[in-house]
């Protein structure tokens, strides 16, 4: 038996060497960078990145990326390299030769490639040098970028090589760019600094303006020192007008979320006439409605998000329903005993969900879609995240218009609007019509839970962040016009971010509150009057 055992464990032991054997065959270039690397030697791992560089192997990047990242482990039971994207037990881990994976049991049986900061920086110059000649413009963009940060006559060197073949546009810019730098700062000739300002002028990278102040303080030549503050004010002028943008464009995204949030009140506030404290907490529980839902489809983040909007609209719209049915259809006509008991309400949820919950901030997850940034130039790029709830703002507008103008429902609800009495006497349900307005503004309020689920963090008091803007919106736009809050809400957000750089947050939205308050004064019902019964009251 004990023979046996022998004889299995030298098989082992054989196949095992057998398998190294020919991955190291099949292989070479990866086989001697696993047994640099493997070394305790800090210059054998040098080498180990200086053989990639020399190898041009096509995985060069990638194995570099996880060199960086701390991505490559060492595993005690076999000395071979594995990729490691998480160390964790339970977890996969790669073997590099061959593909072959295991589990990892214990954590401390796989130990990390640990690399220096000259290292570190050798590293990264490999990738960018590599990345010249990578078939993704993205790649070869992001490569000049990184040499620029270190430039030498080598690097700029191949980037005159390779910038005659270059296809790519915004490549093409950024090696011009890195050229005009290296020609500003190493060359004397008056004719090449000219060409080369020009160039920088053109620019918004950093690096370009700060090479032109450098050169425009250092140079004696009053003619190129005129013309480089020339083309740093030309430059400045750029930044500027991008700058705007993008405040023009927070604002627009701050009014989105205003827009979403007021929405759902504009309805039930205009239709119905009750003010509704607890509209705040309302969105609360959309908000909640995607964090569910995202734990009931961890490895479905993207597709959640697209269940969570009709699962919100009817559990924000049923907890409306329920609020309308069991308090606020035997206050009508009281405004003042509305707001008292929709404020109670407005506690219980909050207790109601500090249960349920706990009293902490939940993180929903944002998708990988909606992840990232939208890049124009060096100097303006747009979230991704926040340019998709500026669309679904306008898409539930549209839609919400749509259901208003072009459904019986919609009807009946202007109809009540308008006058309830003589609805009434041509046949319509009002107590009916009123149920299902206030459930299909709740509902719209749990959509926005949605929207700001993504950009905040979901906890019992999110609704009280905004309840305030929300009333600020439809009483500025208008009661009950939806085309009213839809200007109020973008007028506002546009004007609290024009104002913040000089004043501040909290300032901004004093001095908004303030605007709005002598604009009532002047105009109390608002942008878009109501007419009908809303006016005459």
């Amino acid at each position: 038996m004990r023979q046996l055992r022998s004889l299995g464990l030298l098989t082992l032991i054989l196949l095992s060497s057998l398998t190294s054997l020919q991955a190291a065959d099949s292989d070479p270039v990866l086989a001697e960078f696993e047994a640099l690397l493997s070394s305790s030697a800090a210059p054998d791992r040098a080498r180990a990145i200086s053989l990639l560089a020399d190898s041009m192997h096509p995985d060069t990047l990638s194995l570099l990326a996880e060199l960086l990242e701390g991505q490559l482990y060492t595993f005690r039971g076999d000395s071979h390299l594995y990729r490691v994207p998480r160390h964790e037990e339970g977890r996969a881990a790669e073997r590099l030769l061959d593909g072959e994976t295991l589990t990892i049991e214990r954590v401390r049986d796989f130990r990390r490639v640990a690399v220096n900061n000259a290292q570190r920086t050798q590293i990264r110059r490999v990738m960018a040098l590599t990345g010249l000649n990578a078939e993704s413009s993205a790649i070869r963009l992001q490569a000049v970028r990184q040499l620029m940060r270190d430039a030498d006559s080598a690097t700029i060197a191949l980037i005159q090589d390779a910038y005659p073949t270059e296809e790519n546009n915004r490549v093409r810019e950024l090696m011009a760019v890195a050229l005009a730098i290296h020609t500003l700062a190493d060359s004397d000739n008056e004719v090449l600094q000219r060409d080369a300002i020009d160039t920088l002028s053109e620019s918004l990278e950093p690096r370009a303006r700060n090479s032109l102040a450098q050169f425009a303080q250092s140079t004696e030549n009053p003619a190129l020192q005129e013309l480089s503050q020339r083309a740093l004010t030309q430059i400045d002028h750029k930044v500027q007008f991008y700058k705007g943008l993008e405040t023009l464009y927070f604002g627009i995204s701050l009014g989105s979320v205003l827009v979403l949030a007021a929405i759902g009140l504009t309805i039930t506030f205009g239709v119905m006439g009750v003010i509704n404290m607890a509209h705040g907490e309302l969105i609360m529980i959309g908000a909640y409605t995607t964090f569910v839902i995202q734990q009931l489809m961890p490895d479905h983040i993207g597709l959640s998000i697209f269940v969570a909007i009709p699962a919100a609209f009817v559990v924000s719209g049923l907890v409306g329903i329920a609020i309308e049915r069991g308090v606020i259809r035997f206050l009508y006509g009281r405004p003042l005993e509305t707001l008292l008991a929709t404020f109670g309400i407005s506690l219980v949820l909050q207790q109601a969900v500090r249960s349920i919950f706990s009293p902490l901030n939940r993180t929903v997850e944002t998708p990988g879609w909606m992840s990232g940034m939208l890049e124009f130039n060096p100097v303006f790029a747009i979230t991704l995240n926040r340019l998709y709830i500026i669309l679904f703002c306008f898409l539930v507008f549209f839609a919400l218009l749509l259901i208003l103008k072009r459904t019986a429902l919609g009807l009946q609800v202007r109809a009540v609007s308008q006058n309830r009495a003589m609805a009434r006497a041509m046949g319509v349900r009002s107590e009916r019509v009123d149920m299902l307005t206030f459930g299909l503004g709740s509902g719209v309020a749990g959509i926005a839970g949605v929207a700001l689920s993504q950009i905040t963090n979901v906890g019992p008091n999110l609704g009280q962040s905004y309840i305030i803007d929300s009333f600020m919106v439809v009483v500025f736009g208008g009661v009950g016009n939806l085309w009213g809050t839809l200007v109020a809400g973008m007028t506002l957000g546009i004007a609290t971010k024009l104002v913040e750089p000089w004043t501040g947050a909290v300032l901004a939205k004093i001095l908004v509150l303030v605007f709005i308050i002598f604009f009532i004064q002047k105009k109390p019902r608002g942008l878009f009057p109501q007419r009908g019964r809303a006016a005459e009251d």
